[in-house]
């Protein structure tokens, strides 16, 4: 049996991150792995890790959330080796956009099952990302969700800080440069999404997927908070782009500039401010994905 080398890096911090993984490693041995857990400097990133460690491994596991793979992007993607995910975070909306299994026991099978794919990254500004990034409400309700509130309240927290920043938001104006036109929006939140689900479970656009070469943007040009509530069930499903006050399209690039500066949110971190320059970058990272995966 050839046996292959893993580096395994788990985010303490990320809200399952805490707990045992023995299981999990004891497993990936016995599957003829063996498992190397590299030190990690306080003020390292987990790409700072991956690029440190890349000749010692033949693929890497990344425990936590999805800020936690969000850290990790830079790293894989310079490196090339294939990874794989333990989802231990809040809402692991990259997990569940690959049908990967919601138990980190379960989820460690896949890998050693050895089926990969490869996906696109979303890029804003030189910043990599592999969900969805937005201006607006969902960056204001990322700045306020503080790790210690997901970690404590899970799920709940997003829809807790959620109903005590609605009443205060304010649509702001945006100009949306894509495919040789500018468009001026009255907007509360402009989304461009590389995958499917983002913030817990909301849907960028039923259809999208991370490896199909495009980016998926929507901006609700609504006039009031209120409506929002009307439009959860679209945003949920992802079918939010049929609604009149709301702007939906899909591009390969686009830049946002807004006559204020705004926090620009990636995979639930704050990563960069306008004027923001989106881009994807096609077949960058390979990930261990579930027999039969689309």
């Amino acid at each position: 049996m050839i046996t292959k080398t893993a580096m395994l890096l788990v985010n303490k911090r990320a809200r399952n991150g805490a707990g045992r993984i023995d299981d999990v490693i004891e497993l990936l041995r016995n599957g003829g792995m063996e498992v190397i857990e590299p030190h990690v400097n306080e003020q390292d990133s987990f790409a700072d890790v991956i690029r440190r460690n890349a000749d010692t491994c033949d693929l890497v596991i990344v425990g936590g959330g999805d800020g936690t793979m969000n850290t990790a992007a830079p790293g894989l993607a310079d490196t090339k080796l294939p990874f794989g995910i333990l989802p231990l975070g809040t809402a692991n909306d990259l997990a569940r956009t690959l049908g990967l299994p919601a138990s980190p026991l379960e989820a460690a099978k896949v890998i050693l099952g050895g089926v990969t794919r490869e996906l696109d990254l979303g890029d804003v500004n030189g910043h990599l990302y592999f969900n969805v990034a937005s201006i607006g409400f969902s960056a204001e309700l990322a700045r306020i969700l503080t790790s210690e509130a997901k970690k404590r309240w899970g799920k709940l927290g997003y829809g807790v800080a959620a109903s005590r920043l609605l009443a205060q938001s304010r649509p702001f104006t945006a100009f949306i440069e894509h495919d040789g036109i500018i468009e001026q929006a009255r907007t509360l939140q402009i989304s461009v999404g590389n995958g499917r689900f983002y913030g817990g479970g909301m849907t960028v656009e039923t259809s999208a997927q991370p490896d199909d070469g495009r980016l998926d943007v929507y901006s609700l040009e609504i006039s009031h908070w209120a409506e929002l509530i009307a439009l959860l069930p679209a945003l949920r499903r992802g079918t939010q782009g049929r609604w009149k006050n709301v702007r939906a399209f899909s591009t390969t690039g686009l830049t946002v500039r807004t006559r204020r500066s705004h926090a620009v949110n990636a995979d639930g971190e704050i990563v960069t401010r306008t004027p923001a320059t989106f881009k994807i970058r096609r077949r960058a990272v390979t990930v261990f994905v579930s027999e039969g995966s689309e």
